[in-house]
This record gives structure tokens, C-alpha cells and sequence, in this order.
């Protein structure tokens, strides 16, 4: 089949990737400048031994001043596309008299992608700053520097990643993102699990962050660039450098696989998780910011900026791969959260779950579906991680759900259980809240998008919905423990006094306390945030909502082959693929048909998913209510609680013999790794040590000692005694004489 390159490589975008022309203004580089500066400023106050909140406050501010310069930005439009050079850094030719070279300035590329992103990640940064400057503040000194440091220059890698207009530029904030993790998630520094947790973070990262470099080489190798706009414009016609097509050819195959690899362990997808998890070890803010809301998107963000690659054919081999790496995640981690007993590590694995979903949408071609829930999942889940740093900071660390009851009803507390229930509503995807919406895109499209494009993306839907399940349960499963029922509570391994203190407390016993203006305000903030997400799916519902319009104006931009049509009511003339919807039974023809109608009800599935999905999140709510509520009260629960260790799961555990411990001990994929992948290196290394002591350096010590023999050896001839002289003539004469002898024998 004969087409021009322009038609062979792209699946489906309305006009191609919208690119941005022109020269963004060079103000846009203070999202990036002011944290940067922070970062110089905390430094500063280290050396000036500043003991008080100024570094604090002083993040808090720069970092706001970088949320007002993206709303800014944003309030600009499209006037404010394109790329800002802030300075040029490297262009170099290669070979001498070559007309080929490398080109990566220091300058940021400014679209709807990158825009929607800083808003975001600016604005959380600045509230969950607002925070850490209470929830660290026992640590005032070269602690609260060093912490307010590594937030600062976090900030500023995470800008620099997502702003950046060539991947090597996207790279370096990538690694900067990295280190910054390490250094945060071992902030406790004398505490081994924080130490261990960080060397593992930064270890298996490098694994993705291998696949990522080997990507960007062969994306220099192939197209001769790395800079983001001559890129995408060669990839939308078809042609690399050499002007040759590069659709059906390895370079729509193994450069996205590549791309994905990075993703996958910076998201901490499949394979590649069991770093988030530990990373709980870090302080809250830090499990807020960085592993909920902005980090571990930053493989989200990367796919979504590489789609037009994604989108070329036979790039659906990448899809797929994606598709079902997504569902499985999410759906493995909600297995392992359900049988754990700390909260915040409970919200660590609910992370891995949600970007499995994320990577799924942009698997089924809903790349506003995925980055839409990118931005719903950043409000909710750092305030449910909030929420359970204000119970461990006022609890003295305690974090374990069956030492705690009825938080919600303590003086000083309300607030936090009022800001858990709407994150759990959010994450539960309860119908009406900003969670339940970003979940319908990507669930609906799961039904929509051909099996001709993607591996039994029906299949990937259902595994989603179970998983919808299995949140709903597991995340009010924590709401109605902690924060419903009778009022009991132990102190955490933070307390230090006699007694553990309980429903009444008295002088000589604990009693918690509730955080206080800094820590409330930006709990408050964040739950208004994760309500206020809400209208945003409804705001330019042509472009499927906000967030959709963002979308558009970037190289995300992607109509999906089975709702993207021209006027003729056909597919996209850039569709190449035969769209050939596989259906689950025989839907229905006629009126009622939907076209992709992967349920095979014959309903429209985006609108039937409406129905599906909130009935699955209010099933999983009653199910949680069912077997961790407190004993009913005026009817509201439905449990039979009346403690913190007695709900209907417990006797249910008890009969369903190892798998409970089997779950709670997570499957057992540390121990797994620890044994196929760990101790063998170990053992390995210890033998090349030996060799390498024994063989290697054997060799060099003994080529070095031989010298050193000789000489010893010759020293006593050359020591300026003359009987000794006399000595050795005698001898020499005598070894002569006897030489002559034998030889005139033989």
C-alpha cells in the first residue's frame, strides 16, 4: 500500500502534534530560578547558623512567586508559547567540517503540556512547603537547611525536566529529581530503614534511567537532534535525518520501548516499585510532594511528551506494552495495600495503583484521560498524605491502623478527618468527585480503543474496574479505622513516656496533639483543591474538559481512531490502521450501536461507565463498611467495631488461611529479588574482590616486588667494604674456575 510518509506514520491527531512556534519570554525561567535560589538561600542561612523558620519561609515564598509566575504564564495563552533560551549551552559539530552537531541550550519549551504541569507542581510545592515548615520544625538548625535545600532544589529539577526543549536538558532534571529523592527519603539519616530506603530508591532508579539515556542516544542517532521542536517536526512527516521513512522500522518499536523503560521506573511501575513503598522511611511532605504528586509523574510526563513517537505505526507494540503494564500494576499494588496495616505505606502502594492507571490511559490512547488524572490524583493524594502525617506527627509517629480509632473525633482533628474523607471519596472514585471523572476517561476508553491497535484493550479495562474495586475497599477500609468509631489510640514509637495513653488520657499518660495553622492550612488547601478539580471536567467539555484543552495545545495531543472522525463521519485520513472494534459478544446494529463498543451491551461506554464505575466505587465503599465500621450508630455504619482490633476481617482472615500473611508480607517480591537478583550479586562480587585482591593485585605486587628483590640481592656488592669486594672476587674466581673444570670433563 502506497502512501506519502505524512499519512504512514502517524494513528491519529487531528492536524499532527501541535508544535510551538515562536520564542516563549524569558520570565517563564523563574519557575525554575526562584527554587534554584532558594536552594543558594538555604545554604546560606547553613553557614549563618540560622536556628528559626527563615529557610522555611523563605522557600514558602520563592516557591509561591514560581506558582504566580506558571499562573501567569498560563493567564498569557498561547502568547506565551514556545521556547524561552535562557543561555546557549552546547553546540558542537561532529567531524571536522560536519554538517551534523548537537545542539542543547539551557531554554525552556512552553506548551499546554508543560504549562498545566508547573501549575501544579508549583502550587503544591508552595502548600506542602507551607507544611514541612511545621512538620519539621524540631529539627530547626542544619536539619531544617538541609531539608528546605533538597525541597528547593527538588523544585527546581522537577521545572527543569518538564520545561526543558531538548532531553538532555530533560535528562540532567530527570537525574536532579533523583537525587533530590535520595536525598529526602534519608533525611533521617540515623535511622537505617530511611538510609536503606534511600540507597534503594537511587539503585533502581538507574535501571529505568538506563533505559532513558539508551533512548535519547538512539533518538540523536536516528534523528540527529534532541531538541524538542526539529524533532517532533521530523517524526509528524514520517522521515529521520536522512530523510527516510521511519514508519514499520525498528525506530517506532525500540525508541519508545526505551522511553517507556525510563518511565516505568521513575512511575515505579511493574518490576520496578518496590523502591516506593520504602520510600515512606522519608518525611511526609516528602511522600506528598515528591512521591504522589510530582515525581513519580514524571514518567507519565515523558510518554505524554514523546506521543507522536508512540502514535507512528507499529508503535502499538509500545501501547500494548504500556496498556498492560499499567492494569497490572494497578492492580498488584491495591492486592498488597489491601492487607497492610500502615496507612501511609498503605497510600504508598494506592500511588503505584493510580499511576498503573495513568500508564493504562496512555496505553488505550486517552493521553487527556491519563494526564487529567495526573492532575486530580496530585490534589487528593497529597491531602490524604497529609492527613496521615498530621496523625503521625500528633501521635508520636504511631502509623498503625490497629493502634488507632476514632482520630476524628479528637479536639483538634476534625479538620484532617474532614480532608481524609475527601481524598478517600476521590480515590475511592465515588460518582460526582474529580477522581470518579479522571477514572471514566481512562476506563471508558479502555472499551473504546480497537483491539486492532491494542492487545485485548477490553481485557485491560476489566482488570481496571476490578481494581476500582479493590481501591474503594482498601482506602475507606483505612477511613473507617482510623477516623470512625470509638475513640482509642496507642502512642507511637516516638513517645518516650510510661503509659500509652488512651480514650481519656491522663496527666502522666499521652495525649496527641493536633497539628496546629501551618499543617491545617495546607491540609485545607489541598482538600479545597480536590474538590475544586471538579469543574474542570465540565470547562470546554468540546475538548473533553479543561484539562483536554491543555492537552491539545501539545505533542500529547491525540484523538483516538475510534472518536476522532472528519466531517464524512470516516476516521482521520492520518489513520493508517484498519480500525476493527473486537467485541465481547455481538452488539447490537442500528441506532444504539457505539463504534468501538468493546462491553458489547451496545452502550456508548463512555456514558455507560458513568453507571459502571460508580456503582463499583459505592459497592467498595459498603463492602469497607461492612467489615471495618464501627458498630452501627443511629444506622450510619454497618460495621460491628467496637475497638481497634475486632472487625468482621479479622475472623474472615483467621479462615482464610496463609494468604492474608502471604499479602501482608507483600508477596514476598523483596524477598524475591533478594534472592534472584540481590544475593547473587553479592556472591559474585565477592569472588571478582577476591580475584581481583588475589590474582590482579597478586600480579602487580609481585612485577613490583621483583625489582625490589634484585636489588636486595645486589646491594651487598655495591656497600664499599673492601673484605667484602675480596669476598666476592674469591667466590666469582672459584664459580669460574669450576665452570672451566666442567667444561673440559664434558
Amino acid at each position: 500500500m502506497s502512501m506519502m510518509p505524512a499519512l504512514t506514520t502517524v494513528l491519529a491527531a487531528a492536524d499532527g502534534p501541535f508544535i510551538a512556534e515562536g520564542n516563549a519570554p524569558a520570565w517563564v525561567g523563574l519557575m525554575a530560578g526562584l527554587p534554584l535560589l532558594g536552594a543558594a538561600l538555604c545554604v546560606l542561612f547553613a553557614c549563618l547558623n540560622v536556628k528559626s523558620k527563615l529557610p522555611g519561609y523563605a522557600t514558602v515564598g520563592l516557591l509561591a512567586g514560581g506558582f504566580v509566575t506558571a499562573l501567569a504564564a498560563f493567564m498569557g495563552g498561547s502568547d506565551n508559547y514556545g521556547v524561552a533560551t535562557i543561555f546557549e549551552w552546547i553546540h558542537a559539530s561532529i567531524g571536522a567540517g560536519s554538517e551534523h552537531g548537537i545542539a542543547a541550550d539551557i531554554g525552556y519549551y512552553m506548551d499546554g503540556l508543560s504549562m498545566l504541569w508547573m501549575l501544579f507542581v508549583t502550587g503544591l510545592a508552595t502548600v506542602i512547603g507551607l507544611y514541612a515548615t511545621e512538620y519539621v520544625e524540631h529539627d530547626k538548625g542544619l536539619g531544617y537547611c538541609r531539608f528546605f535545600f533538597a525541597f528547593n532544589l527538588f523544585v527546581f529539577s522537577m521545572a527543569s525536566l518538564v520545561m526543558a526543549d531538548n532531553l538532555l536538558l530533560l535528562f540532567l532534571g530527570w537525574e536532579g529529581v533523583g537525587l533530590c529523592s535520595y536525598l529526602l527519603i534519608g533525611y533521617f539519616y540515623k535511622k537505617p530503614e530511611a538510609v536503606a530506603a534511600a540507597k534503594k530508591a537511587f539503585i533502581m532508579n538507574r535501571i529505568g534511567d538506563l533505559g532513558l539515556l539508551m533512548a535519547i542516544g538512539a533518538t540523536f542517532v536516528v534523528f540527529g537532534t534532541i531538541e524538542f521542536r526539529p524533532l517532533f517536526e521530523m517524526i509528524s512527516t514520517g522521515l529521520d535525518a536522512n530523510d527516510q521513512p521511519i514508519g514499520h522500522t525498528w525506530v517506532v518499536v525500540v525508541i519508545p520501548l526505551l522511553f517507556t523503560a525510563g518511565a516505568f521506573g521513575k512511575s515505579a511501575q511493574i518490576f520496578l516499585y518496590t523502591w516506593l513503598p520504602d520510600a515512606m522511611e522519608g518525611p511526609t511532605p516528602v511522600s506528598a510532594l515528591i512521591h504522589a504528586a510530582t515525581m513519580v509523574t514524571a514518567g507519565v510526563y515523558l510518554v505524554a511528551r514523546m506521543y507522536p513517537l508512540y502514535a507512528a505505526d507499529d508503535a502499538h507494540i509500545a501501547l500494548s506494552v504500556i496498556a498492560w503494564s499499567g492494569a497490572i500494576t494497578a492492580f498488584w499494588a491495591a492486592a498488597i495495600a489491601f492487607a497492610q496495616y500502615d496507612i501511609k505505606r498503605i497510600m504508598g502502594y494506592s500511588t503505584i495503583s493510580q499511576l498503573g492507571y495513568m500508564f493504562a490511559g496512555l496505553g488505550v490512547m486517552t493521553t487527556t484521560g491519563a494526564v487529567f488524572h495526573v492532575l486530580t490524583h496530585a490534589f487528593f493524594k497529597a491531602t490524604l498524605f497529609l492527613c496521615c502525617g498530621a496523625v503521625m506527627h500528633g501521635f508520636a509517629g504511631q502509623l498503625d491502623m490497629r493502634k488507632l480509632s476514632g482520630v476524628g473525633s479528637i479536639p483538634g482533628f476534625k479538620l484532617v478527618a474532614i480532608a481524609m474523607l475527601i481524598g478517600c471519596l476521590n480515590l475511592a472514585g465515588l460518582a460526582g468527585t474529580a477522581g470518579y471523572f479522571s477514572k471514566d476517561m481512562i476506563l471508558a476508553e479502555a472499551f473504546v480503543t480497537s483491539g486492532e491497535l491494542i492487545f485485548l484493550p477490553w481485557a485491560v479495562g476489566f482488570l481496571m474496574l476490578l481494581t476500582a474495586l479493590m481501591t474503594a475497599y482498601y482506602t475507606f477500609r483505612v477511613f473507617f479505622r482510623v477516623f470512625v468509631g470509638p475513640v482509642k489510640y496507642e502512642a507511637g514509637d516516638e513517645h518516650h513516656g510510661d503509659d500509652h495513653g488512651d480514650s481519656h488520657g491522663d496527666d502522666h499518660g499521652f495525649h496527641p496533639h493536633p497539628p496546629r495553622f501551618a499543617m491545617n492550612a495546607a491540609i485545607a488547601l489541598l482538600a479545597i483543591g480536590s474538590v475544586a478539580a471538579i469543574p474542570l471536567y465540565f470547562v470546554n467539555a468540546e475538548d473533553h474538559g479543561w484539562t483536554g484543552s491543555m492537552v491539545h495545545d501539545s505533542t500529547a495531543a491525540f484523538a483516538a481512531p475510534e472518536v476522532h472522525h472528519d466531517d464524512g463521519g470516516e476516521p482521520h485520513a492520518m489513520l493508517t490502521a484498519e480500525v476493527v472494534p473486537v467485541s465481547i459478544g455481538a452488539a447490537p446494529e442500528g441506532e444504539g450501536a457505539h463504534h468501538g463498543d468493546n462491553l458489547g451491551l451496545g452502550w456508548d461506554p463512555h456514558k455507560a461507565m458513568y453507571f459502571v464505575s460508580g456503582i463499583i466505587g459505592v459497592f467498595g465503599i459498603g463492602v469497607a463498611a461492612w467489615f471495618h465500621g464501627p458498630k452501627g450508630i443511629g444506622g450510619l455504619f454497618l460495621g460491628n467495631r467496637t475497638d481497634t482490633s475486632s472487625p468482621r476481617m479479622d475472623a474472615v482472615a483467621r479462615r482464610s488461611g496463609p494468604l492474608p500473611q502471604f499479602a501482608e508480607r507483600k508477596y514476598m517480591v523483596d524477598e524475591l529479588y533478594d534472592w534472584a537478583i540481590v544475593k547473587p550479586l553479592l556472591v559474585f562480587s565477592h569472588i571478582f574482590h577476591a580475584f581481583d585482591k588475589l590474582v590482579i593485585d597478586g600480579l602487580v605486587d609481585l612485577f613490583g616486588s621483583l625489582p625490589r628483590w634484585l636489588g636486595s640481592v645486589l646491594r651487598p656488592s655495591q656497600d664499599g667494604v673492601l673484605h667484602g669486594y675480596a669476598t666476592g672476587m674469591v667466590a666469582g674466581s672459584a664459580v669460574l674456575l669450576l665452570l672451566v673444570v666442567l667444561v673440559a670433563l664434558l
